[in-house]
This record gives structure tokens, C-alpha cells and sequence, in this order.
């Protein structure tokens, strides 16, 4: 499967210098970003719905919020960060870009941020990249400011392949991620009011279309 991985990868389109410049920042301070299968795939998804407006709930350093920014050249996106060294490292990337105009960023838990989030109107796509035993709950805080053909894709919902296997030898606080994620797995895929896929990309990458 690796080489198979390896032959669709060469086919990815270059990165930008920003984007090349996000890429190393993480890999030296171990800062998670998407997989590039994961955000490549993303980027199509979001070229083919081509949304007016993206909620992304965790910036991290802004990686993905460029990226979508890069992808969909009249979007508008409010991203919120939770944690201030991120938050200011994402500021610092967006200054360098040239979308720091097109990019909201909202510093603090977004468990609390809905009033702020509110003030932007509806969103045609939402980005849960956060907490990821938290994914339920984001999905229910924000679901009121979903336009009506909303698209919401969620990280990490497969979490290295391990959600499938959850009596490993992880450990305890693991285990009950994993417990959660499925819980989230679940939730969405049986809620009534969505169509949901789970890609096995990246580290798993959930779909959810408004019916």
C-alpha cells in the first residue's frame, strides 16, 4: 500500500513557499498538521463545493486555514485557536500571506466562541480539526449557524487506523479518545438530518452533507 501511496502522492500539485514554510515549522516543533493525502483531499472537496464561507474549528498555525485560502480564492474563513503560542504563530503565517484579509482569526476555547463565530452569518462548510473528544459538541454549538447546504469534514476521526481497534495496549486516556471518536463516528453517521462517508485518508477524514 505504500508504494501505491508513493505513485498518487507524485501527483499532488506543488506547495506553495508559504505552505512549504508552514510544512517545516511543524515538523520542527511538532505542531499536527493534516496529512498531505488528507489535506489534498480536502482542497478538492471544497473546489468541487466551492463555499462562500468556512468555519475551522482549531488553526493550529494556520496551515490549513492558507491552504483553503490558497484553494478557493474569494472564500471566507474564521478559524478559531485555543492555544496562544499557536494562535500567535498563525497570526505571524497570515501576515506573510496574502490572505490575511480573507482569514478570521478568533483566539480562545471554541466551546466558548459561538457569540463571536455568530457575527460572521451562515457558513457553506465547516473544518472540526480540534479537541477530538469534543467533535459532538462543536458540532452541536455551531450546527445553528450551518447554511442550509452546509458540508462538515472532520480530522482525525480514524486516529492512525487505532478507533478500530480500540483494546490495544494505549494508554488509558488514549483508549477513551478512541472511545469518543467512535462515539462521534457513530453519531454522525446515524444522524437523520446528514448524508456521512468516512475516507480512509490521512488519518481519516469524515464528510457530512446537510439532506
Amino acid at each position: 500500500m505504500d508504494k501505491v501511496h508513493q505513485y498518487i502522492e507524485q501527483f499532488f500539485p506543488p506547495r506553495s513557499m508559504i505552505a512549504e514554510e508552514l510544512t517545516r515549522f511543524a515538523e520542527e516543533n511538532d505542531v499536527p498538521i493534516m496529512e498531505p493525502p488528507g489535506i489534498e483531499t480536502l482542497l478538492q472537496l471544497l473546489r468541487i463545493q466551492q463555499p462562500a464561507r468556512v468555519l475551522e474549528i482549531g488553526t493550529a498555525i494556520g496551515y490549513s486555514a492558507i491552504r483553503m485560502a490558497e484553494a478557493l480564492p474569494d472564500v471566507e474563513i474564521v478559524s478559531i485557536e485555543r492555544d496562544a503560542f499557536r494562535a500567535q504563530m498563525a497570526n505571524q503565517f497570515l501576515e506573510q500571506s496574502d490572505y490575511k484579509d480573507r482569514i478570521h482569526l478568533l483566539e480562545g476555547d471554541a466551546l466558548e466562541m459561538s457569540e463571536a463565530v455568530a457575527e460572521f452569518g451562515k457558513f457553506d462548510a465547516v473544518f472540526i480539526d480540534a479537541a477530538k473528544s469534543q467533535n459532538i459538541r462543536f458540532f452541536e454549538l455551531y450546527e445553528p449557524f450551518f447554511s442550509e447546504d452546509v458540508c462538515v469534514y472532520t480530522d482525525n476521526v480514524l486516529f492512525k487506523g487505532l478507533v478500530a481497534e480500540q483494546n490495544g495496549t494505549e494508554s488509558r486516556n488514549v483508549r477513551q479518545m478512541l472511545r469518543k471518536l467512535d462515539r462521534f463516528n457513530q453519531w454522525i453517521a446515524s444522524h437523520e438530518g446528514y448524508h456521512t462517508v468516512i475516507l480512509p485518508v490521512g488519518d481519516g477524514l469524515s464528510i457530512s452533507k446537510r439532506k
